[in-house]
């Protein structure tokens, strides 16, 4: 009985090779849109939540506690099967944006608040004095100074939302995970399908990762 590394397995998955890289794009795409819609709720939300005005902080707290304790099969879920009965049906690419895109928002919001906490009060004050409102304020002069405390983990947040995206496999997403589960499913190679799955997620993952240690290790060296 051929073991579940025979030969004869890699050398089907290389004649297939352009299904696992129709699903490697697609992970970048679907990954790059997200971070970047995960960025915007990030920064407005994190605004809002260290904002004076109550009402900010309250739907601060409102999106990122119902995100952060519901999982985020359960939000691909709702997006596929319960958009349709509200009279509204997506493509799953735009399913997948939205949903790593909002749930890492959420997390990218609490450090987004806690980068903004960790710049000195006088800050704000003396934007307060020069004429500033609290939006412009945080976007001339206490944004750009908690950049660098927020990047490392920021950074960290894009790793995960990578890993994150293979929770599409669940709704046939198109992207590497659903591919290899396809793939694999049908000739049961699964050990070359989900080995090459895997060093496909470290490539991408890998250098993100690296560079945020980096990073930290950065802001270390500079206290």
């Amino acid at each position: 009985m051929p073991g579940p590394f025979a030969g004869f397995k890699w050398l089907a998955l290389l004649e297939d090779w352009a299904i696992f890289a129709e699903g490697f794009i697609t992970t970048i795409l679907i990954a790059s849109i997200g971070l970047a819609l995960a960025l915007f709720l990030g920064i407005v939300f994190g605004v809002a939540g260290a904002a004076p005005n109550r009402f900010g902080r309250i739907c601060n707290r409102i999106y990122i506690e119902a995100i952060q304790n519901t999982p985020l099969v359960i939000q691909v879920f709702f997006l596929y099967h319960g958009l349709p009965h509200l009279g509204v049906t997506l493509p799953v690419f735009s399913i997948g944006v939205m949903s790593v895109g909002v749930y890492h928002g959420a997390y990218i919001a609490e450090v987004i608040r806690s980068g903004i906490l960790a710049v000195p009060r006088g800050q704000l004050e003396s934007a307060y004095s020069q004429g500033f409102g609290y939006w412009a304020a945080m976007q001339h002069i206490v944004l750009p100074q908690a950049k660098r405390i927020v990047f490392p983990p920021i950074t960290n947040q894009a790793v995960s939302l990578i890993k994150n995206t293979s929770a599409l496999a669940m709704v046939a997403g198109g992207e590497l995970m659903y591919q290899a589960d396809s793939w694999s499913s049908s000739n049961l190679y699964y050990a070359p399908a989900y080995v090459v799955t895997g060093l496909l997620y470290l490539s991408l993952c890998y250098p993100l990762s690296t560079y945020a240690h980096y990073l930290e290790k950065q802001q270390e060296v500079a206290r």
